[in-house]
């Protein structure tokens, strides 16, 4: 019966945080969610079991948010979710630790220091994953966090920590005094209130009419062809060609019929007004040598396009390759067998008008899909057999802002899921940038939640930036986003679409955006004193009992 009730307590609380999160309409569940494992850590009364039960908690909610990775690659699905509820029990292990050695008083607050560092290591080591990072649970409520703009969602995760840390105490201690009940009751409370205070107080929120510059309503007639040397009130056309990464994008000869569906649903919007196109994630369906970018075949439709229209530019993916020789060769570079040369590919975005271009590598990879840490190249084989990569792309280390050659935006591009880091994306805005981009295809994963999460959590980054948001996805969901998160004009998924707004460019620096995720970096320096500290006293029991034993034996 023992087991029965820890196995109900570890689903319960897998449960909970799959039922709260993104696109479920559950979201004030998360406030609950981890009560069941605080209750296992007190009751289980050994390491192991409540390693195991832990563990299976985390598993439910992986293999439940996050189970259409595996529509892209099976075992590498599989292998994710594995890895990263693995991952996810370390913290707990640690908070489990200190509480058996320190106590609750230290371990409650050593769990939030733990997990937060946790969430803020994962983000910025080499097989990061961070889309189950819990401040990112309020992605479909940004009227609930506008507060973002100084915390990031590590605030969100540290929110939801205290809350259901408070909330344990509250229902585990009920039988105690009206007064301390009443204590507990009122911090809670507290917790959870005061973050919607700091919501509600501002209206972030940037409507189509209200915007600076009103919103450009659709049209479908042709575009008219004028010369502009700067743009005035200048739009944004969003296209969402909805072309089959499997069975079509990739396919050879195919390439020029794609580019001219680009080219025609672009066509179909842009007016004199257009100041900038974006087309999304590997849109150029062919491998391009950045160096013959304007003498290519395969570029020649792209080029006549922007001849046609010299004042609009051109934000589009390109998966790209260039040639290096040994002198000039990077870490990332592959000496091409046979030859002195070395290559290099990339996942690009660019921004062209008709005469020049400049260029963005994708900096952050998918790893097991993009990139492999160079501790796991053992695996490369396996990697390469189930749809991974074994040289991978060349990632790049600045934070490029694009400028348009028509000096309409300074663009902070986000290739794939780049955007779903925060302090990542804030160093553009550190730089310039005065526009967020998002070019995607989560085509990938099938008509599934993925997608779905992935666009609501470009609405956070919205918030920490106050910038505005212009969202290109192959398959879908093509959108913009106003500065306090709010979906404006989402197009379906798998519908070929093209859509227009009139977008003003930002020159707000938030909190956030100035100095990066402060709470996380604090959260990592309690975590080190933390385990110094413990680290000191388990030295000096051990030594304790080291001089206790001599002094018997003598």
């Amino acid at each position: 019966m023992k087991k029965l009730h820890f196995f109900l307590l570890s689903l319960l609380g897998g449960l909970l945080l799959f039922a709260a999160w993104p696109v479920s309409p559950l979201t004030f569940l998360i406030f609950i969610a981890w009560i069941p494992l605080l209750f296992l850590a007190d009751e289980t009364p050994k390491r192991l079991p409540f390693f195991a039960w832990t563990y299976l908690t985390m598993l439910f909610w992986n293999a439940g948010t996050t189970w259409w990775v595996c529509n892209s690659t099976l075992p590498g699905g599989i292998a994710a979710i594995l890895a990263n509820s693995l991952l996810m029990c370390i913290p707990w292990m640690g908070f489990y630790n200190i509480k058996r050695r320190m106590g609750e008083r230290i371990a409650f607050p050593a769990l939030i220091l733990f997990w937060m560092s946790f969430e803020y290591i994962h983000l910025n080591w080499q097989l990061s994953w961070p889309w189950l990072t819990l401040g990112n649970v309020f992605a479909t409520h940004p009227g609930w966090v506008q507060w973002y703009e100084y915390t990031g969602t590590s605030g969100g995760t540290l929110w939801v920590l205290v809350v259901n840390w408070l909330l344990f105490l509250f229902i585990r201690e009920k039988w105690l005094t009206a007064i301390i009940n009443i204590r507990y009751s009122l911090a809670f409370l507290l917790a959870l209130g005061i973050p919607f205070l700091f919501s509600i107080i501002p209206d972030y929120s940037v409507t189509p009419d209200t915007a600076g510059h009103n919103a450009v309503p659709y049209s479908d007639s042709p575009a008219t062809k004028t010369t502009i040397p700067i743009v005035q009130n200048p739009n944004i056309v969003l296209v969402q060609p909805n072309i089959d990464p499997y069975d079509e994008k990739f396919v050879a000869g195919q390439a020029e019929r794609q580019l001219h569906e680009l080219i025609r649903l672009s066509e179909a919007r842009i007016d004199p007004h257009t100041a900038l196109v974006v087309w999304p994630e590997t849109a150029i369906p062919v491998q391009i040598n950045e160096d013959e970018m304007k003498t290519t075949y395969f570029m020649a439709p792209v080029w006549d396009f922007l001849k046609r229209h010299p004042g609009i530019n051109l934000l589009t993916g390109i998966e790209g390759f260039r040639f290096y020789d040994a002198q000039h060769k990077t870490p990332y570079s592959t000496r091409i067998p046979g030859s002195e040369k070395y290559v290099e590919p990339y996942n690009s975005a660019a921004v062209l008008d008709s005469n020049d271009f400049h260029i963005y590598h994708k900096s952050r990879l998918v790893p097991g899909v993009e990139t492999i840490p160079p501790f796991l190249h053992f695996m490369d084989a396996w990697f390469e057999k189930f749809g991974g990569t074994t040289g991978g792309y060349a990632p790049q280390q600045e934070r490029t802002v694009l400028t348009t050659f028509n000096g309409s935006y300074r663009i902070a591009p986000a290739v794939c899921y780049e955007s779903i880091y925060g302090e990542f994306m804030s160093e553009y805005v550190r730089n310039g940038a005065d526009l967020i981009v998002i070019i995607t295809n989560d085509g990938w994963w099938g008509n599934t939640a993925g997608y779905k999460q992935h666009e609501n959590y470009a609405r956070l980054r919205a918030i920490e930036t106050r910038r505005w948001i212009a969202r290109s996805a192959n398959t879908g969901i093509t959108c913009f986003i106003d500065p306090g998160g709010r979906v404006i004009r989402p197009q379906p998924w798998d519908t070929p679409a093209a859509i227009k707004m009139e977008i003003p460019a930002s020159k707000k620096m938030t909190f956030y955006a100035r100095h990066g995720d402060l709470l996380s970096r604090l959260a990592l320096i309690g975590t080190l004193l933390l385990v110094l500290w413990d680290a000191v006293a388990i030295a000096r029991a051990f030594g304790s009992r080291e001089k206790t034993s001599r002094e018997k034996n003598e």
